[in-house]
């Protein structure tokens, strides 16, 4: 609860009004039968037509009172409801922003999502419930119980006593339903993670033919998440149930027991109206916080993984150091980025991904680094751009570790193209915006031809054309050229291409690599390659063999000098040369 009373803080105004709302409507719904009460002992009683009219004109003014009450209160509800809500999202996301992959892969992707959409509404729907249901018990409680002690002592122990029986069964299924709720939030990420993989790999389901295998998956999930809910929902009936049958044995209890109090004259028959009326009203909203209390364990369980997403402490984080413990001497300006003895092993990795990395990339030259499969090429990009940090050595941008410098700062200085092309929904002008926001359509128009895009121009719409969730509708290689073209849009120190030319033919991978040496040429180039032929011209090649360097130098170097280069030559080139 602490995490909900945190973001509730600056709201503090807004939830007092509110509550002073909804108590206004308790109180106008006490008074009612106060009056109606009076209405019959003296003025139906007399017959005093006056006093009727009176009492009546006083009920009316009561119930408009208590009418507003109830319409405020719910409306600063809900706005209390909405702005909670939008708070813990902003507050999940921006801390999400800050994870690494390992502190994401912790959590997952489903699981993630469920926190911030499924599970915040449950704590908006709980905090709403709460402050329109549970908060006015209490006085609901020692209000009604005042009254019906004023009327009569033993219709006030009646209340007193079913009252406390009610509250004790609230207790006993709030306990059975805290377990139930904690499993169903695990099954509904699990029915998340299912969904979410059926959608992305339909079409490895469809090529391997296994709709059956994935539709028993996703049956059994939803079995389970059903057959819990279902646990849940008897807990709900049996509690209505109970609830129902008290009320009733209740309003017997005062009619017996009140027709005694009346023929022995300590009662009137009006006040046998009222005492029905508070025991209806005080058991009505005890029943409904019992309803809120039996979901309150789930909004623990979801409040709990809120907070457990909000209290991560970031694997990656920033820490500056003062500028006289960084040496001067130590940097030279041609050098952008080196590589200085850096070892690195994944989190709770018993080996080493990355062995002894020891090289520099130079201002207006280009390094490429090659190697097989798993051999550590897009870790090696990962630890320039800070996504980890290195187990041994040290990674240097302009001279300055990385570890010193804010993530900001460091990403500023470099223009970076994913192994896997992603672009966002939206345009094509938008996705370019994220390299340069202030880009012109001329400059876009110039960057994409650098890219070798000009299919852009041959679409109905241009720049202005629709873009996929993915990039799904345009082919790999043109959502390879827009993820070049728009890293191109901003100016950098260090550009990476990770993988990014695989999906391009020879021919336009060729223009591509000398339109790029003319447009970055006072820019550091890392190239991640796995085709000879891309890298064939570069500066300085990198052959990287499990975590590696067995060989770095130019092309003819290597070929001389490195077994495990001159067998990727072979294997992709005729003759090896």
């Amino acid at each position: 609860m602490k995490t909900v009373f945190q973001f509730l803080k600056p709201y503090r105004r807004l939830c007092v009004f509110t509550i002073l709302a909804m108590l206004l409507d308790v109180a106008g719904g006490l008074l009612v039968p106060r009056l109606t009460a009076d209405m019959i002992n003296i003025g139906v009683k007399t017959g005093n037509m006056e006093y009727i009219i009176e009492k009546g004109i006083a009920m009316l003014a009561v119930t408009i009172l208590a009418g507003a009450g109830a319409l405020i209160g719910s409306w600063l509800c809900a706005d209390l409801s909405a702005k909670l809500g939008r708070d813990m999202r902003n507050a999940v996301y921006e801390k999400s922003l800050t994870f690494s992959e390992h502190d994401f892969s912790r959590f997952g992707t489903g699981s993630m999502i469920t926190r911030t959409l499924n599970d915040i509404n449950i704590i908006q729907q709980s905090v709403v419930w709460c402050i329109q249901m549970v908060l006015p018990v209490p006085a609901v409680c020692v209000m009604g119980v005042a009254m019906a002690f004023a009327v009569d002592t033993m219709m006030g122990f009646l209340l007193i006593g079913v009252t406390v029986l009610i509250i004790v069964l609230a207790l006993v299924v709030t306990r059975r339903a805290s377990q139930i709720f904690g499993r169903l939030q695990q099954l509904l990420d699990r029915m998340n993670v299912v969904l979410r993989e059926n959608l992305t790999g339909v079409r490895v389901i469809r090529a391997f033919r296994k709709e059956k295998d994935e539709e028993k998956r996703m049956r059994k999930s939803f079995e389970d998440y059903a057959e819990t809910s279902i646990s849940a929902n008897l807990l709900f009936a049996g509690l209505e149930s109970t609830a129902f049958f008290v009320i009733n044995i209740c309003i017997v209890a005062i009619l017996w027991l009140g027709g005694d109090r009346i023929g022995a004259g300590y009662m009137e028959i009006g006040d046998i109206t009222a005492l029905t009326e508070y025991s209806i009203l005080i058991l009505f909203y005890i029943i409904m916080a019992q309803m809120v209390i039996i979901l309150l364990p789930r909004a623990r369980v979801c409040i709990r993984r809120i907070q457990e997403v909000l209290e991560t402490e970031p694997e990656i984080c920033d820490r500056m150091k003062s500028a006289g413990e960084i040496s001067p001497s130590a940097y030279a300006e041609d050098i952008v980025v080196k590589f200085d003895h850096v070892s690195f092993r994944f989190p709770d990795a018993d080996e080493y991904a990355l062995s002894d990395l020891d090289f520099i990339c130079r201002r207006g030259e280009t390094t490429a680094v090659i190697g097989g499969t798993g051999c550590g090429k897009s870790t090696l990009a990962r630890l320039i751009l800070r996504f980890y940090d290195v187990t041994d050595g040290e990674v240097a941008v302009n001279g300055m570790d990385v570890r010193d410098m804010t993530q900001n700062e460091l990403r500023s200085q470099i223009s970076y193209v994913p192994q896997k092309a992603w672009l966002f929904s939206g345009t094509i002008a938008d996705n370019l915006r994220y390299g340069n926001e202030e880009a012109s359509e001329e400059e876009m128009r110039r960057i994409l031809s650098v890219a070798q895009a000009d299919f852009v121009s041959g679409l109905a719409n241009g720049l202005d054309a629709h873009v996929a969730q993915g990039g799904t509708n345009y082919s790999g290689g043109q959502k390879q050229r827009l993820s070049i073209a728009r890293a191109l849009m901003k100016k950098a120190d260090l550009y990476i291409f990770d993988d990014s030319f695989s999906a391009l033919d020879f021919k336009t991978d060729a223009a591509l690599r000398k339109a790029l040496k003319q447009e970055i040429s006072d820019a550091a180039v890392l190239i991640i390659a796995q085709r000879i032929n891309t890298i064939l011209n570069a500066d300085q090649i990198i052959v990287l063999d499990e975590g590696r360097i067995a060989g770095i130098g130019k092309h003819e170097e290597l070929m001389e000098k490195c077994s495990i280069y001159r067998e990727i030559a072979k294997s992709q080139m005729k003759g090896g040369v």
